[in-house]
């Protein structure tokens, strides 16, 4: 199977992820009509689509906020902006996204936006001191992939649907906890309720999490295809991994968005790596993404990473 083919296979199966969300709030709403009233189910709906379209409008400053990401004035980072744009002409990007660069010593990089047209690329200060130029360029070109495959599209509204249902669960937990209860309704409802209500955030974060780590392997994959050169990828994903800092906002809101999640490195480092832990990743493990790529490629990584200068020290931007 091509990757153009692995694309389109992955994009109907985000379609189900989603018509899966839409299927969990329906039955949230239904949920709160039987347990409590149906007139507050209604408002429920009409409330999470409200609000749902106000997330979606304001998800790019949202995500820049919680990321503490910062404009870059057009003169700066010269070198960094043609490297983005280099990448982005070889993917086929009508624009070349905004940059926006994050304050903090950790090596990562993430994409946002609705479309290509008002996307933007976010990387670390970290990440321009630690990676040499040709790794830097395949960091740039995985979220640019991301990008061109709308993955950011795409997470955007699973990271809203997820939001909106667990707002909901939760307005639905605490109005029966306070007394709430159907006239029509029994115990067996509310009690149906009450369950449904505590595992639909679980649910809807299991569904974010199987759309986030499918697509890391693509955008992988894209970032092989559009510089071709796979080994790239994998000397990029192994420095990361190497690399012992993380990032300190790690926000769990947008821990899909990065090249390597934040989260997941801090919740292995408090509770140790355990198989049954790794379900609730939103990445796949960085080994099992070179081990890909090297499959791939038909190449082996060496066992240790040679010195090469960082692009940023390089160009004098750290």
């Amino acid at each position: 199977m091509t990757l153009q083919e692995q694309i389109r296979a992955n994009r109907l199966r985000s379609t189900i992820v989603v018509a899966g969300f839409a299927l969990l709030l329906l039955a949230l709403a239904a949920l709160i009509g039987l347990a409590l009233d149906l007139s507050l189910g209604a408002a429920a709906l009409v409330g999470a689509a409200a609000y749902g379209i106000f997330a979606l409008l304001r998800s790019r400053s949202l995500v820049s906020r919680l990321t503490h990401a910062e404009d870059v004035a057009p003169e700066q980072l010269k070198p960094l902006r043609r490297l983005v744009e280099n990448v982005s002409i070889a993917a086929g990007l009508p624009v070349t996204p905004e940059l926006r660069v994050v304050q903090d010593s950790a090596p990562n990089a993430y994409a946002a936006g609705l479309r290509p047209e008002n996307s933007f690329v976010g990387v670390t200060t970290g990440l321009l001191a630690t990676m040499p130029q040709r790794e830097l360029e395949a960091v740039i070109a995985h979220e640019v992939a991301h990008i061109r495959n709308r993955d950011t599209y795409l997470m955007t509204v699973a990271t809203v649907f997820a939001g909106v249902i667990a707002l909901i669960a939760d307005i639905g937990f605490r109005a029966i906890a306070y007394g709430g209860r159907s006239r029509k309704g029994g115990l067996l409802v509310v009690v149906a309720a009450i369950v449904g209500f505590v595992l639909a955030p679980y649910a809807a974060l299991l569904l974010r999490m199987s759309l986030s780590r499918r697509r890391e392997f693509l955008a992988d994959a894209g970032a092989a295809e559009i510089l071709n050169d796979p080994e790239a990828m994998a000397l990029a994903l192994r420095r990361l991994e190497l690399d012992p800092t993380t990032i300190r906002y790690a926000e769990a809101s947008t821990a899909h968005l990065w090249v390597e999640s934040p989260t997941d490195r801090v919740d292995s480092e408090r509770r140790g790596v355990l198989a049954l832990t790794s379900w609730f990743n939103t990445h796949p493990s960085i080994g099992a993404r070179i081990a890909a790529l090297e499959e791939a490629g038909g190449f082996r990584l060496p066992e240790t990473l040679g010195s090469a200068t960082a692009f940023g020290t390089d160009h004098g931007l750290v």
